[in-house]
């Protein structure tokens, strides 16, 4: 009985194998700490500004522009430069950055446009720079231990997802704005160092190929490859399903005092929500590394997470809510480390880093259009019809993409097939 339980526990073997992820596995997850308070802050900021939820919307929309402009070229000089090089350079831009939202707080600047400005140069920094660290993971570990890797990295993310709003409100509370961005410019130099610590890590072409130069060729190139690999390519749709139509983030600031009566406080516990079922699933993950059926996982945990958001969406009492969209983060960690392990097992080393791009574009850009969307409809009809329309066309999404590309319920990772 030991023994089976230990099987459902979490798999660290790639922290025990590897010590370059070790290191960036650590200085990412304490790095996340101060990121998600800035990003919890910022949302703050805006709607104490503005009151409104479509402002708070547009935070999303001025993000996405560059996240799919660097995303694509930043994918691009992933595939042509030294990886470890480009996320460092990258690195220190959304480090700049971190330092411009203190000295804004500092001075009382009390203008949204500013706030919007800097959340697109982040975001164009945060497209150059994913795409590279996330290329270098499979030359840190080995294919069998990347799902495992892979909730490791959604572990870290929603370690500073849980911890990192609450930090944030609290912060507010006591210190204001200032002192929640400065914590970020502190806990984001651990990720620097990791980088540092890190061997050069070029792409390898495959035999007979060249290093492809960065540009719009490259980008075409690598649409052209995306083109004739449906599995990955439908790892794509499937997130735009989550993320583009039941992205509730967006809202959480008008449902805290709307829903349950609350404050700052319950906003950040509403953004910490999703990261703590991610975490409790995380604890229970040993089984990830055994399912070889990834493209189905895929497609119940979107639905499950979509059938979660649309259920918080009727809720009226906080725990409730929070249960909710803690469901919903449990969803997504499964869908994510299967996506990611999809990607980066299917796709060759010299076109990993674009492919890492787009997946940059479609991650990430995916919630900020949603945001845009949830806020929108919710200024247009209420939070509640937002929240559960957006759910239900989740699960419809998926439903019509899995019926039009079925090879994805019939991928395995025994015998991957782009």
């Amino acid at each position: 009985m030991v023994r089976g339980v230990g099987r459902l526990l979490t798999d660290i073997r790639p922290l025990k194998v590897s010590l370059d992820y070790r290191r960036l596995w650590a200085g990412n997850t304490v790095a996340q700490l101060g990121q998600q308070m800035t990003a919890v802050t910022i949302a703050i900021q805006v709607y104490a500004l503005t009151h409104s939820t479509f402002s708070v919307g547009l935070v999303g929309l001025f993000s996405l522009f560059p996240l799919i402009a660097f995303g694509l070229y930043g994918g691009a000089f992933a595939d042509a430069v030294d990886r470890r090089k480009l996320a460092l350079y990258a690195s220190l831009g959304l480090w700049l950055m971190s330092m411009v939202l203190v000295f804004q707080a500092a001075r009382d600047m009390r203008t949204v446009w500013v706030l919007y400005g800097v959340v697109a140069v982040q975001s164009g920094c945060f497209a150059v720079n994913s795409p590279a660290r996330s290329a270098i993971l499979p030359r840190l570990v080995s294919r069998e231990l990347l799902p495992a890797a892979n909730a490791l990295n959604m572990a870290s993310f929603n370690l500073g997802f849980t911890v990192g709003p609450l930090l944030g409100a609290i912060a507010i509370s006591v210190g204001g704005y200032t002192v929640a961005y400065a914590i970020d410019t502190v806990t984001f130099t651990a990720s620097l160092y990791a980088l540092l610590r890190l061997p050069p890590i070029p792409p390898e072409p495959a035999d007979g190929e060249v290093i492809s130069r960065p540009g719009i060729r490259s980008v075409i190139e690598g649409f052209r490859y995306l083109r004739h690999s449906p599995n990955i390519a439908m790892t794509f749709v499937l997130d735009m399903c989550a993320m583009v139509f039941a992205q509730p983030r967006s809202l959480f600031p008008a449902v805290a005092g709307l829903f349950f009566g609350g404050g700052v406080r319950t906003v950040g516990l509403l953004q910490a929500a999703p990261a703590i079922g991610s975490l409790i699933a995380f604890l229970f993950s040993g089984w990830v590394s055994r399912i070889h059926r990834q493209g189905i996982a895929i497609a119940i945990a979107v639905s499950l997470y979509g059938a979660a958001v649309a259920l918080f969406g009727t809720s009226r009492f906080l725990f409730v809510g929070v249960l909710f969209l803690a469901l919903s983060g449990a969803a997504d960690m499964v869908s994510a480390a299967y996506r990611s392990t999809i990607l980066q097992v299917a796709a060759p080393d010299n076109l990993r880093g674009r492919l890492q791009g787009f997946f940059t574009v479609v991650v990430s850009g995916g919630p900020r259009l949603g945001d845009f969307a949830m806020g929108s409809a919710a200024a247009l009809a209420s939070p509640t019809t937002a929240l559960v329309g957006g759910g239900l066309l989740c699960i419809t999404g998926v439903a019509a993409s899995c019926a039009k590309q079925r090879r994805i319920l019939h991928y395995d990772a025994r015998a991957p097939v782009a």
